[in-house]
């Protein structure tokens, strides 16, 4: 009787492990099942995945004013991204429309300017590739839209800066005088502790290009979020700092302040086409808009 009950015994915990290895592989099938059928409800922590922060959502918080998609068959308005700035190319005009950073103490460090000007192999590989001879003894500085000195913390942040799909053809007045003081002061802000939200471009075209392939813009503007320490994008409100600046890009400027060259956003809007803070309710970008900073 004993032999009995102990064989008996083993093969009811036979019978017990099989039926829960069977429940574990069965409920292994459902979830994958699950899984493929709500592919939306999949874990989303991996660094890759939509709400892990990418660099337009850094750089971009308020919105892309052009609308600019990463598709090379929107060849004048195509989304360039990394996690130094995010801007749009215009490949007719062989020119960002527009680039656009955010700048904090992080940022800033010790960093020698690297001056590695190279073409941006990011581009579709049938587009022309401007290089940095392409400026030579055109008269033009290389002029950055995000500038060098704001990506002084690392070797890889500064060198970024030097890709030439950040370079436009500015008048050395403008490059040297009130484009760099403002840049200046930007950073002065900034080591205060403060966090901004930048964003510059252009619009207008001369005649003429550089060597026949780089349009020269008639004017270049710049618009500056101020963030005070401890804030950021989304404590921006109606008594925000912005700073919006219209310059010429001609001669004779160099010893003009930045502060001369003051609008408002939505003068920019009117004079590019673009739908700035896009991103916010729209009471509060007519507040931000249509103010001019006096500070």
């Amino acid at each position: 009787m004993k032999s009995k009950a102990i064989i008996g015994g083993v093969i009811a915990l036979i019978i017990l492990v099989a039926a829960i290895v069977f429940c574990v592989w069965a409920g292994k099938k459902i979830n994958e099942k699950l899984s493929e059928a709500n592919p939306d409800e999949q874990e989303t922590t991996a660094p890759n995945s939509p709400q892990s922060p990418n660099s337009a959502q850094i750089n971009l918080p308020f919105g892309n004013p052009s609308g600019a998609t990463a598709n090379s068959l929107n060849t004048n308005n195509y989304l360039m991204e990394s996690k130094f700035y995010t801007l749009s190319y215009n490949r007719q005009e062989s020119l960002a429309n527009w680039v656009a950073w955010r700048l904090t103490r992080n940022d800033l460090g010790e960093t020698s300017r690297q001056n590695d000007f190279r073409p941006d192999d990011r581009l579709p590989a049938d587009w022309e590739h401007i290089t940095p001879s392409d400026y030579s003894r055109s008269g033009f500085d290389r002029g950055h839209f995000a500038p060098s000195a704001d990506r002084s913390n690392s070797l890889e942040s500064n060198s970024s800066t030097f890709l030439m799909t950040n370079i436009s053809p500015q008048t050395p007045d403008l490059n040297q005088g009130p484009w760099e003081k403002l840049e200046s002061y930007s950073r002065s802000m900034v080591r205060r502790g403060g966090t901004l939200y930048i964003i510059a471009g252009h619009y207008g075209n001369r005649r003429g290009r550089v060597k026949s392939k780089i349009a020269v813009p008639t004017d270049f503007w710049k618009i500056v979020v101020v963030l005070p320490p401890g804030n950021d994008f989304l404590n921006i409100n109606a008594d925000t700092r912005v700073i919006a600046v219209d310059m010429p890009n001609v001669s004779g400027i160099r010893s003009k302040n930045w502060r001369d060259y003051r609008t408002t956003v939505r003068d920019l809007e009117q004079k590019t086409g673009y739908n700035f803070f896009s991103n916010l309710p729209q009471n509060l970008q007519n507040a931000l808009e249509t103010k001019l900073d006096v500070k």
